[in-house]
C-alpha cells in the first residue's frame, strides 16, 4: 500500500501564512500608535534633514515615541525623500501613517518677512536672526563667501547692497542660502536690457549703480527728490569734488544712525567720502528700485550741495554761499524745535 504525500496544499498555506503574516506586519508599522493621540503640534522640518534627523526631531517635540516604526513606516511608503521643509500643524496625528501623511501632504506654514529699504547687510543679518532663527555670522560670512557670491552672479566680494528689500513669504525650514539667493533674485529683476544699455551709456558698471542707489536711498525720504539727489552727486563727480555724502560716514560709525560730529568726518575708511574722493568702493545698504533708477536717471540741473530743511526735503544749492545761507536757515529751525520741545 503505498501513501500518497499532499505536498502542495501544506506550499499554498505556509505561503499563504508567510503573506498574511508580511501584509500583518507591515499594517502593524504603519498604523504604530504614537504618542500625539489627540491635538494640534506644530513641527518644523528644515531643508536637508535626515530622516533619523526628523524622527529625532518629532520624538524630541512629543509627536512619536517609537522612532524605529516610524522610520520603517517611511521606508515602507518610499516617502524617505518626499517630506518637505516647512513648518507643519500635526493634526490627532496618532499613528506612523498619519503623520507620514500630514507631513507630506499638508501645506507648510509661510513666515512673513520683511526687508526695510536702507538697511545695512548687518541689519538685515540681525532681522533674519530674530524672524528665521538664524545666525548672525551665518548670514554675515554666507554673505562673504566668494564661491557663494559668484554662483549669484552679483559682481561684489559681498551681498552688500544687493538684497532688495521687500516683503517675502518663506517657510520656517528655508535655509540662509535659499532666503538669501531669494532676495538676490528679486534685486536683479532691475537689471532690464533697457537698465544695463543706460549703464553702459553713463560708463557706469553695476556695481557703480548699485552703490551711488545706496547713499541715494540713505539721503532720500521723499521719491520726487531721489533723481535730484542723484544729480549732485552726478554733477560733483564730474567735477572732481568730493561727494560729502553724511550715510557714507553713518556706514562706518559703530553707533549710528546719529547725528555726526566733527570728529567722525575725520574717520579714515575708504567709505569716508568726505576725505577720499569717488564713489565708496561699494554699497552702503540695500536701496529700493526707486533709488537704483534714479541712480541712472539724475535731474538735469548744476546743483552741487543740499541741506535738511527739517520736514524731509531738502534745499539744493548751486554754489557753497547758497548753501551756507541754507545750513544757516535750518540749524535756526533747529533750534527752534528743541526751545519748544525744553518748555
Amino acid at each position: 500500500m503505498r501513501i500518497k504525500l499532499t505536498v502542495r496544499p501544506f506550499i499554498i498555506y505556509g505561503s499563504g501564512a508567510i503573506i498574511t503574516s508580511i501584509v500583518a506586519l507591515v499594517v502593524l508599522i504603519l498604523y504604530w500608535p504614537q504618542n500625539n493621540s489627540s491635538g494640534t503640534v506644530k513641527v518644523t522640518i528644515k531643508q536637508g534633514e535626515t530622516l533619523s534627523a526628523i524622527s529625532q526631531h518629532l520624538a524630541n517635540v512629543g509627536v512619536i515615541s517609537n522612532r524605529r516604526t516610524f522610520q520603517w513606516a517611511v521606508k515602507v511608503k518610499g516617502l524617505e525623500t518626499n517630506i518637505p521643509a516647512g513648518t507643519f500643524c500635526l493634526k490627532d496625528a496618532n499613528n506612523n501613517s498619519t503623520i507620514i501623511w500630514q507631513l507630506v501632504n499638508n501645506v507648510p506654514e509661510l513666515k512673513k518677512v520683511t526687508i526695510l529699504e536702507g538697511w545695512s547687510l548687518q541689519q538685515l543679518a540681525e532681522y533674519l536672526t530674530a524672524e528665521m532663527g538664524f545666525g548672525i555670522n551665518e548670514i554675515i560670512g554666507l554673505s562673504q563667501d566668494n564661491a557663494f557670491i559668484k554662483l549669484l552672479g552679483v559682481p561684489s566680494n559681498n551681498l552688500e547692497g544687493y538684497l532688495y528689500p521687500d516683503t517675502y513669504y518663506f517657510f520656517e525650514g528655508d535655509t540662509p542660502r535659499s532666503v538669501l539667493t531669494r532676495l538676490v533674485k528679486e534685486y536683479k529683476k532691475f537689471w532690464t536690457d533697457e537698465i544695463y544699455s543706460q549703464a553702459q551709456e553713463m560708463q557706469m558698471s553695476e556695481q557703480d549703480v548699485v552703490t551711488l542707489a545706496s547713499i541715494i536711498e540713505g539721503e532720500a525720504v521723499y521719491d520726487d527728490e531721489r533723481p535730484v539727489i542723484s544729480a549732485v552727486y552726478h554733477n560733483r563727480l564730474r567735477k572732481g569734488m568730493k561727494l560729502q555724502a553724511d550715510p557714507t560716514v553713518q556706514y562706518i560709525i559703530d553707533d549710528g544712525p546719529r547725528r555726526l560730529l566733527n570728529k567722525d568726518l575725520e574717520i579714515d575708511s575708504p567709505y569716508n567720502t568726505y576725505l577720499y574722493k569717488g564713489l565708496p568702493p561699494g554699497p552702503i545698504n540695500s536701496p529700493r528700485f526707486k533709488s537704483l533708477y534714479a541712480a541712472l536717471h539724475p535731474t538735469d540741473n548744476r546743483y552741487l550741495y543740499f541741506v535738511a530743511k527739517g520736514d524731509g526735503y531738502h534745499t539744493f544749492s548751486n554754489t557753497e554761499r547758497e548753501h551756507k545761507r541754507a545750513k544757516r536757515a535750518f540749524q535756526k529751525i533747529r533750534r527752534q524745535v528743541r526751545k519748544e520741545q525744553s518748555n
